[in-house]
């Protein structure tokens, strides 16, 4: 028995042009932590809701890693989230993330992402997040994507309206106590979406989309 047997998320594969994404395992770890700590973003603002990259170099792989292990053990065809470490030649350099609660019902995701701030400035935000709407419209017949930025984090935006989501409207959050920030809520219809002039290439599917209660006639 192989440990995609066990757990088949683990089995799952896609492929772009330049990207391999493929759900994060305990041997992803040191390469995901090393990652974060080089940096993701400027130290005087966050882009996260969640100030995770604030933690002391010492604490911040063992919370990568828990926050990891959290979503294995919490997962369900209710409400689940997979996130996706992006290989980069031959390297880790950041994570993608999909989620869904009722997907069965409401026929939506969720995105949100970080890449290492190294691997910033060459498209592989667009190309990573691209992915998964690929493969959520259509392997796993979402008719909706959802997501959200701070306001003032104009690269997640573009993103955003490249691929051809609309607002949503805003909220507040304070990922630091004291600073509050706006943050813009985003939503994209299938029929919107701004397709790549490439396509995904998959392995793993069926065992996975079974383990999220999902299946081919849904």
């Amino acid at each position: 028995m192989k440990l995609e047997d066990v757990w088949p998320l683990f089995g799952l594969e896609i492929a772009t042009p330049r990207l391999t994404l493929r759900p994060v395992r305990d041997e992803d770890l040191p390469e995901l932590a090393q990652a974060a700590l080089a940096g993701v973003h400027a130290p005087e603002r966050t882009p996260f809701s969640v100030p995770w990259t604030d933690a002391a170099p010492e604490d911040l792989p063992r919370n990568l890693a828990a926050f990891q292990w959290s979503l294995r053990s919490r997962m369900s065809p209710q409400h689940w989230t997979v996130a996706f470490a992006v290989h980069f030649e031959g390297r880790v350099v950041g994570s993608q993330d999909l989620s869904a609660y009722d997907f069965a019902n409401r026929r939506t995701v969720n995105t949100g992402s970080w890449l290492a701030a190294s691997a910033q400035g060459r498209g592989l935000g667009t190309e990573m997040r691209a992915a998964l709407l690929l493969f959520a419209f259509d392997i796993l017949g979402a008719e909706w994507a959802e997501s959200g930025a701070a306001s003032w984090n104009g690269a997640s935006l573009r993103v955003s309206e490249k691929l051809g989501y609309e607002l949503n409207g805003v909220t507040r959050v304070s990922p630091r106590h004291g600073e509050p920030v706006d943050e813009q809520k985003v939503r994209l219809n299938r029929a919107r979406f701004v397709r790549p002039d490439w396509r995904i290439g998959t392995r793993g599917v069926e065992p996975a989309l079974a383990q999220l209660g999902i299946t081919s006639d849904d």
